[in-house]
């Protein structure tokens, strides 16, 4: 049996008649009530953030992720800002820069409170496409609203240039004033931190919430992001292949004398699998200098047309390509909103 039911599209004059299977109407009524249940329950950690910079004021979005004050957004929004406050419910309240690094493009706030609410974290890596997420952000001088789609794919790319990590490509409308909106599960758990718009607007681009945790881990520990380097060489050239073959080494980088030889196949690094050019770029995103770090490698013997598994620990050095902690972002996209120029 079908149900039937007329929409007035008043905008064209005309009525249009729609039929969906028995059913499908109770489903769209339960996927709003979902939604409208996590918008509520998370909105209340999303905050609203305006401050200065060198251009003049700007604004954006940011999250709690803890009950004392701690605030995740964007580096376009909290990296190099001055004078930042911090609006939510009927609170407004100044915020200290805790860290700011360039390097994946995330800032970390903090405001003085007793107690505040805040996101559960989940996992981006549970996620998988056509997973439906929602934002919850400021867009331009509009309220705290909510956007939903689903996952669109991931990339270390949007085309014109490179991320740090692969990001969550995201099919959710994005607009100003959104950067460093939490991008959320139907648990209503943060998966990731939208970064950048794609497509005109019809999408965006998230900081995956793994990546955000490295560096918020790195910042408890050592007081700031701390990118490790290794220095083996890989032939960038070969995009196709499914291993990934030691080319050769960076003089006087840790893995020179680490007893990796030219020619071994890189298998895994620390917990990552790999078995692409983009799962190096992951893995080594999440390298920590002084970290030691397990490589898990193939080296194949000839003679005996064999090939060994063979574990060898690193300890990475800072990483002298990562970018200053207060710079100029090269990763994602300003994606913030100029007070008073909203176009």
């Amino acid at each position: 049996m079908s149900l039937h039911r007329v929409f007035n599209l008043s905008g064209l004059g005309v009525a249009a008649l729609l039929v969906f299977p028995g059913g499908a109407w109770a489903a769209t009524d339960d996927l709003s009530a979902a939604v409208k249940a996590v918008f509520d329950r998370s909105a209340p950690a999303v905050v609203k953030i305006q401050a200065e910079d060198n251009n003049g004021p700007l604004s954006g979005t940011g999250f709690f992720i803890d009950p004392n004050g701690t605030i995740y957004t964007n580096y376009s929004v909290g990296g190099e800002s001055h004078d930042i406050v911090i609006s939510y419910g009927t609170a407004r309240c100044p915020a200290t820069r805790i860290a700011a690094d360039e390097r994946s493009g995330l800032a970390i706030l903090k405001i003085e409170a007793e107690k505040t609410p805040f996101l559960p974290l989940g996992k981006a890596s549970s996620l998988g496409i056509a997973s439906l997420v929602m934002t919850i952000g400021y867009p331009l001088d509009l309220p705290v609203t909510p956007n939903v789609g689903c996952v669109g794919g991931y990339g270390i790319s949007d085309g014109n240039r490179y991320f740090a990590v692969s990001h969550i490509r995201a099919n959710v409308p994005a607009q100003r004033g959104e950067g460093g909106a939490p991008l959320l599960n139907m648990n209503g758990e943060v998966v990731g931190i939208l970064e950048s718009s794609a497509a005109g607007g019809a999408g965006c681009f998230a900081l995956p919430i793994e990546a955000a945790e490295k560096v918020q881990g790195d910042v408890v520990r050592y007081g700031e992001a701390r990118a490790g380097w290794l220095g083996i060489r890989f032939d960038k050239s070969d995009t196709t292949a499914n291993q990934i073959e030691v080319q050769g080494f960076v003089d006087d980088s840790p893995a020179q004398n680490s007893g990796i030889q030219p020619g071994d196949i890189i298998i895994q690094v620390g917990d990552r699998k790999i078995s692409s050019l983009e799962d190096v770029l992951n893995a080594a995103f999440y390298l920590t200098a002084g970290e030691e770090v397990p490589l898990t490698i193939s080296r194949s013997d000839p003679a005996m047309d064999t090939a060994e598994i063979k574990v060898v620990k690193v300890v990475p050095a800072p990483n002298p390509l990562a970018p200053r902690q207060e710079a100029m972002p090269m990763t994602g996209f300003t994606f913030s909103v100029r007070l008073g120029n909203a176009k």
